[in-house]
């Protein structure tokens, strides 16, 4: 079946030009492609678009009435297809960005109203939790992921490193005494974050994160704040990453904690989005603005060790 929106436009052009030989010069087809598509045009619709004599072509009653419904279409695709380019191309309309929680509103939130005054025509709706949302089936633009990614359909950009820090209060210390090695961590009240990949009963160490120490302790959350929070009160040891807990140490309300194994770093921080030959200006957008913003470190370690 020939292509119905391109018959509109062969309608359109022999009715503009008066010819089948100029309407097929204006599209760029042959005459004979172009009275292919009148004549199948003609026969969906049963009638007559054009009279056409061996000297001049005039269109029909039915013809005018189908051509005004007809150009009326055609303008309303040009606008859709205007409408599409100008996303691809300037920055506006919904941006839907997912961040897990103690990052976004550490990290993300508070660079929302520079992004804003950059890109006026983009509004941005902000989702935070600590899930691992599915940007296809809850209709994400953009994800900012940290650690291990674990859906390789998606395409990420490295935004930054992260870094993670064994730390507790001075108070918890001066009561508890300051391990020194892994093993001593047994002896200790060890506060365990269950999002963990390894699970909260388990610390990943070691500059290739291929070490699982064993820890317990008499708080688990789900959240880092939650943890940090109980942590700054003297409660136990953390093992969080250094974007939560980077401004208690700056103060002293937490102190690093060395042990023999060196604390792994959780990969990076990346920006996801669904795989697109031609990501929207308003996703290309957000990832340059954050990128730059992190770059050439991490304004969450500045200052530390």
């Amino acid at each position: 079946m020939l292509d119905r929106l391109t018959g509109l436009e062969v309608m359109s052009k022999i009715a503009g030009s008066g010819s089948l030989s100029a309407a097929a010069r204006a599209l760029g087809m042959s005459q004979t492609m172009v009275t292919k598509h009148l004549a199948t045009l003609e026969s969906r619709l049963g009638t007559k678009l054009f009279h056409r004599t061996t000297r001049r072509l005039a269109i029909t009653d039915d013809g005018r009435r189908y051509l005004e419904l007809a150009e009326r279409v055609l303008g309303d695709f040009e606008a859709a297809e205007a409408a599409v380019s100008a996303d691809r191309i300037e920055p506006r309309g919904l941006l839907r960005l997912n961040v897990p929680l103690a990052f976004g509103i550490r990290q993300i939130a508070p660079r929302l109203a520079e992004f804003a005054r950059h890109y006026p025509g983009v509004t941005v709706e902000l989702g935070l939790n600590d899930r691992l949302v599915d940007l296809t089936e809850e209709g994400w633009d953009l994800a900012i992921r940290i650690g291990t990614l674990r859906d390789s359909s998606l395409v990420a950009r490295r935004l930054a490193p992260c870094r993670m820090e064994v730390c507790a209060a001075p108070s918890y210390l001066a009561a508890h005494g300051t391990p020194r090695t892994t093993a001593e961590l047994a002896g200790h009240n060890c506060l365990g974050y269950t999002l963990a990949q390894a699970g909260a009963g388990r610390w990943r160490m070691g500059t290739s994160r291929s070490v699982d120490i064993s820890v317990t302790g008499n708080l688990r959350a789900n959240n880092g704040d939650a943890l940090l929070a109980a942590a700054l009160a003297g409660q136990g040891i953390i093992y969080q990453p250094t974007f939560i807990v980077a401004d208690a140490l700056r103060e002293g309300r937490l102190v690093p904690i060395t042990l023999e194994l060196p604390a792994s770093d959780l990969l990076a921080v990346y920006a996801v989005y669904l795989p697109d030959r031609s990501p929207s200006a308003k996703v290309r957008a957000f990832i340059d603005f954050i990128a730059a913003a992190f770059a050439p470190e991490p304004p969450w370690d500045h200052g530390l060790a």
